[in-house]
């Protein structure tokens, strides 16, 4: 009887973590939760569509420059080649030189092109990745949502994926 009554309290803890236990669930069916596939909704929202050709009206005449450029190079390495044998050494050497001169101003032009169009690309991004969250957050309060989850989710089902719910919502901001 002695030990009977030494397990009486361990006996009582354990029911009320079973009691405790039993009730968890529901609570978790009350906790209405949604998933995001943000990295689709980025790919596929039309502001991200927009933001691109933006992107590519605004670097199309520079870029068109650097192709010229690197066209008329190509011919004066060209002639140079053909001529070489025939032109007198200083003319050579002057062809040479304005080649260099030429390459080098290309890949200096190159040089900004590239960090100007990643710094515009990274620009549009950051506003669109504001503007998804916004969207996102603006949805789970309309919907009345406890928890959104993002793209570090291993597996989420169809009832609580609201990707394409993000995505109408975006479309319909034009």
């Amino acid at each position: 009887m002695c030990k009977l009554k030494s397990f009486l309290p361990v006996i009582g803890l354990c029911a009320s973590l079973l009691a405790a236990a039993g009730s968890i669930p529901v609570q978790a069916a009350e906790l209405k939760v949604g998933f995001v596939n943000v990295s689709k909704v980025l790919d596929q929202a039309p502001q991200a569509q927009a933001a691109s050709r933006r992107i590519e009206k605004e670097f199309a005449p520079r870029d068109r420059d650097l192709v010229q450029q690197q066209k008329d190079l190509r011919k004066m390495e060209d002639r140079l080649v053909k001529n070489g044998a025939v032109m007198s050494a200083a003319e050579r050497e002057r062809q040479s030189a304005d080649i260099r001169k030429l390459r080098r101003e290309i890949r200096t032009r190159q040089g900004e092109f590239r960090e100007d169009l990643n710094l515009a690309r990274s620009r549009e991004m950051t506003k669109l990745q504001r503007r998804v969250v916004q969207v996102i957050k603006d949805l789970a309060k309309a919907e009345k949502f406890d928890l959104i989850i993002g793209d570090s989710v291993i597996y989420a089902g169809d009832k609580v994926n609201i990707t394409k719910k993000v995505l109408a919502k975006l479309k319909s901001l034009k």
